[in-house]
C-alpha cells in the first residue's frame, strides 16, 4: 500500500516542475516513504530516489525520508542497513543543504543516554558534509549544530574513574573525540575568515566546552592513563583556540588584562564566560595542557593574581552538591602558590580582594564539605597560602581570619600559626616587628581572651581554648622576664582578667552545671524510671539528644575529663608564671 502511494506521487510529480508540488505531494511521499523504508522495502526506495527523472522531487522532497533513515540506522542490526545509507548518502549529494541541515538536527535530538551517544556518532559526519557545501554563509548553521551537539553532550553522564574512561562505558570520549574530528575543517576555514564570523562560532564553542565536560570531569596524567580520550579533546580545544587567533596566555590572565575590541565580536563578559576560563586555566597550570604554546616568562605573583580570580569564581559559584569542582579548584590554588617562594607575598596583596575572600571560602569547604579528602587538601592548601606570606602579610591576615571564621577549629589552627611564627621571630637573627614586642601585643589581646567570658561555652569553644593556653604557656616558657622581647609579661595583668579568670570561672560554672546533670542521670538510671528525662548534651558543638542513659553519662564523663584537661593547662601556667616572676 505504502509503495503503491509513493510510486503514484513520484509519477504523478515527474511531469511537474518543483514550485508545483503541492503540500499534500509533500505529505503523501513523506508519508509514503519513511514507512516503505521502516516496513523493509529500502531497497525500491533506493531504487525509485536513483532515478534520474526523480532527481528534481528528491532534491525538494527527500529530506523528509531522514526520520525513518535514521531511526533504520540507529537499529543496526536491519539487514536492509546498506541500502538506507545508500539512500542517505544519495539525499546528502542531492537535497538542499539547509533543509537537510534542519532534517538532520531534528533527528539529533534524544532522550536516553545511549542513543544520544549513537546519534551524535552517526550524525556527525553528516553534518559536516552538509555544513561544508554551505559555502562561506555557513557561520550561523555552524552554531546551531555546534549547540545542539553540545547540548546533547551535555546529557551523557561523566566517567568518573580510570575504568570509566577507558572502556568509555557512557561513550562520552567517543563523542569528543567525534567532535574533534567534526570541527577540524571548519577551524581550518576559520584562519583565513575576514570577517571573523567562524571564529566567532568556533570561539563559542570551545568556550562551551570548557564549561562542560571539561570542568566537571577529573583529567587522569599520562602516568596514570595513558591514552586518555578526554585529555586528548582538552588539549584539541586549547589548539583550536590558538589556531584561531586567541593568545591562551592572554585568555588566563584576562582578568587583570585589558583586551581589545573585535568587530563582530561579542561582549567581553559573553564571549569569554569566567567558568570557562577557570576551566582553561585549570587545564594550563594543572595539566600544564598546550605547554609548548604557553610563555613561561611570567612572574608567579602576577599569575597566581589571575589565577585567585578564577579561583574566587569557582569556590564561590559552585554549591556543595558540586564538590568536583572544589577539586580542581583546590589543585589550581595548590598549583599557583607552589611556583611562589615561600614568604614573598606582601601585605599589599590582602587588599585585594580575592587574597582574603578566595581563603575565606576555602575555610568553608574545611568546615562544611562532606567528603573527608577534600577537608583535609583544604587545610593544607590553607596552610600553604599561609606560607608564601611574609611577615607583615601573615599579621594582618592572621587578624583578619581571627575576626570572621566563627569557627572554633579554625581559630585554633589560626592560634596554632601565630605561635609557630612567634617562635620562629624568637630565634637568633630572625627578629621581625610584627611578632614581638608592640605589634604582638594587639594581636595576642584578639587571642587571649574569652568570646562570652565566663559564659562562654567551652566545649564549643575547645579548640580555640586550648591552643590559646599552649600559646600562653609557650610566652610564658620561651620568653625571659628580663628580655620580654613579646611584651607578654608587661601585658600579663591584662591577660589575667580578661582571659584567665574568668577562664576559672567559666570551668568552675561549667563543671558544677554537669556534675549536677551528670548525678540526676544516675539517679534516674537507677530509680529505672520509665520514662527517662530527655537531656540534650553538647560534646563541642555537636547537640546529642534523645540519648540512652548509657550514652548520656558517657557524654557527661566526657565533658567533665575535658574540663579537667583544660584545667591541668591552666595550672600548669599559673604555676610557670609564679616561678618565673620570683626568679
Amino acid at each position: 500500500m505504502a509503495l503503491e502511494q509513493l510510486s503514484d506521487v513520484v509519477q504523478r510529480c515527474q511531469a511537474l516542475p518543483d514550485d508545483s508540488y503541492t503540500s499534500e505531494d509533500h505529505d503523501v511521499f513523506s508519508i509514503a516513504g519513511q514507512t516503505c523504508i521502516e516496513d523493509g522495502n529500502s531497497a525500491q526506495v533506493l531504487s525509485i530516489i536513483l532515478d534520474e527523472k526523480n532527481q528534481d522531487l528528491v532534491r525538494c522532497m527527500g529530506w523528509n525520508l531522514l526520520p525513518a533513515l535514521i531511526k533504520v540506522l540507529l537499529r543496526k542490526e536491519d539487514k536492509h542497513l546498506h541500502h538506507c545509507l545508500a539512500i542517505l548518502n544519495h539525499l546528502l549529494e542531492t537535497c538542499r543543504p539547509k533543509e537537510l541541515l534542519i532534517g538532520l538536527l531534528e533527528q539529533l535530538e534524544q532522550d536516553d543516554a545511549v542513543t544520544i551517544a549513537e546519534s551524535i556518532h552517526l550524525l556527525l559526519n553528516p553534518l559536516q558534509k552538509v555544513l561544508l557545501c554551505l559555502g562561506s554563509r555557513k557561520a550561523s548553521s555552524l552554531s546551531m549544530t555546534l549547540s545542539s551537539v553540545l547540548d546533547q553532550v551535555a546529557k551523557l553522564p561523566l566517567p568518573q574513574t580510570k575504568d570509566q574512561e577507558e572502556d568509555d562505558v557512557f561513550s562520552l570520549c567517543r563523542c569528543c573525540t567525534d567532535l574533534i574530528v567534526f570541527i577540524r575543517p571548519f577551524v581550518h576555514e576559520g584562519k583565513q575568515d575576514k570577517e571573523n564570523e567562524l571564529r566567532t562560532e568556533l570561539l563559542k564553542f570551545c568556550m562551551k566546552s570548557l564549561s562542560h565536560p571539561l570542568l566537571e570531569v577529573q583529567l587522569k596524567d599520562p602516568d596514570t592513563l595513558l591514552v586518555s580520550p578526554l585529555r586528548d579533546f582538552a588539549t584539541e580545544i586549547l589548539n583550536t583556540l590558538s589556531d584561531i587567533g586567541e593568545s591562551l596566555a592572554s585568555l588566563v590572565h584576562q582578568p587583570l588584562l585589558k583586551r581589545k575590541q573585535l568587530p563582530g565580536f561579542l561582549e567581553e563578559e559573553v564571549r569569554y564566560p569566567k567558568e570557562s576560563l577557570a576551566s582553561l586555566t585549570h587545564l594550563v597550570f594543572v595539566h600544564h595542557l598546550a605547554a609548548d604554546t604557553f610563555p613561561s616568562v611570567f612572574n608567579p605573583v602576577f599569575s597566581l593574581r589571575c589565577n585567585m580570580e578564577h579561583i574566587c569564581f569557582l569556590l564561590s559559584r559552585f554549591n556543595f552538591v558540586f564538590v568536583f569542582v572544589f577539586a580542581i579548584t583546590q589543585e589550581l590554588y595548590e598549583k599557583s602558590l607552589v611556583r611562589v617562594v615561600d614568604g614573598s607575598l606582601p601585605a599589599e596583596l590582602l587588599e585585594i580582594k580575592t587574597f582574603l575572600t578566595v581563603p575565606q571560602n576555602l575555610v568553608k569547604v574545611m568546615t562544611i564539605c562532606s567528603r573527608h579528602d577534600l577537608r583535609i587538601k583544604s587545610l593544607k592548601v590553607f596552610q600553604l597560602n599561609i606560607d608564601k606570606f611574609d611577615t607583615e602579610a601573615k599579621y594582618n591576615f592572621f587578624q583578619y581570619m581571627l575576626k570572621i571564621s566563627g569557627h572554633s577549629g579554625v581559630e585554633g589552627y589560626i592560634i596554632k600559626n601565630i605561635k609557630n611564627q612567634i617562635d620562629v621571630t624568637l630565634q637568633p637573627g630572625n627578629s621581625n616587628t610584627w611578632f614581638e614586642g608592640a605589634h604582638l601585643l594587639p594581636l595576642l589581646r584578639k587571642v587571649l581572651i574569652l568570646p562570652d567570658g565566663p559564659e562562654t561555652d567551652l566545649l564549643q569553644y575547645l579548640d580555640r581554648v586550648m591552643e590559646s593556653l599552649n600559646l600562653l604557656r609557650y610566652l610564658v616558657i620561651r620568653d625571659k622576664v628580663t628580655e620580654n622581647q613579646t611584651g607578654i609579661w608587661t601585658e600579663l595583668y591584662k591577660i589575667e582578667d580578661m582571659f584567665m579568670k574568668p577562664l576559672r570561672v567559666g570551668l568552675n560554672m561549667s563543671r558544677a552545671h554537669y556534675e549536677k546533670e551528670l548525678q540526676n542521670t544516675m539517679e534516674a538510671k537507677k530509680s529505672k524510671a520509665k520514662e527517662e528525662p530527655m537531656l540534650s548534651v553538647s560534646v563541642g558543638d555537636e547537640k546529642l539528644p534523645n540519648m540512652t542513659s548509657e550514652s548520656q553519662i558517657q557524654a557527661l564523663h566526657s565533658a567533665l575529663h575535658t574540663f579537667d584537661m583544660i584545667e591541668s593547662v591552666l595550672v600548669r601556667i599559673e604555676e610557670l608564671i609564679d616561678v618565673k616572676e620570683n626568679l
